[in-house]
């Protein structure tokens, strides 16, 4: 799946604030669970913290791959997250992150959420589409350039 697969407008969260990487994977894991009654705010915030134990996700450049596997999960979905204030976030580069990337994804969805793994890390990895997400002022104009400059 691409970036453009998995977001709708209502899986865009701007201008987020949190103070760490803990509070803000709290808060979207509330937000994705109030869109998604089946899923539990503690069981999200459970897979996504337990995957950032085994390494950080932030690749880079102010960006975060956050992502698990869920058992109650029925398919994949994304969260475009834009910080209001960059964080500290343990990326390989040592930057802040202020644009996360949720994942969460089945649980026997193993090739899938590599392929779409690597299809986001391949965008973000891009800088025209980090800054052209940076340069957004809205929820809106930030899912409408995603669906532009994404691949």
């Amino acid at each position: 799946m691409t970036i453009t697969d998995l977001i709708t407008p209502s899986s865009i969260l701007w201008g987020l604030e949190g103070a760490s990487k803990k509070r803000v994977l709290e808060m979207a894991s509330h937000a994705i669970a109030g869109q998604h009654p089946s899923l539990e705010a503690d069981a999200i915030f459970s897979g996504l913290i337990n995957r950032e134990r085994l390494g950080s996700t932030g690749i880079g450049e102010g960006v975060a791959i956050p992502h698990c596997r869920l058992g109650n999960c029925d398919e994949a979905l994304g969260y475009l997250i834009k910080l209001d204030t960059p964080i500290d976030f343990d990326a390989i580069d040592g930057q802040p992150v202020d644009l996360l990337f949720i994942l969460t994804v089945p649980e026997e969805a193993c090739e899938q959420h590599l392929n779409t793994l690597a299809s986001l890390a391949e965008n973000f990895g891009r800088a025209s589409f980090r800054d052209g997400l940076r340069a957004c002022t809205s929820a809106s104009s930030l899912y409408d350039a995603v669906q532009q400059s994404a691949h």
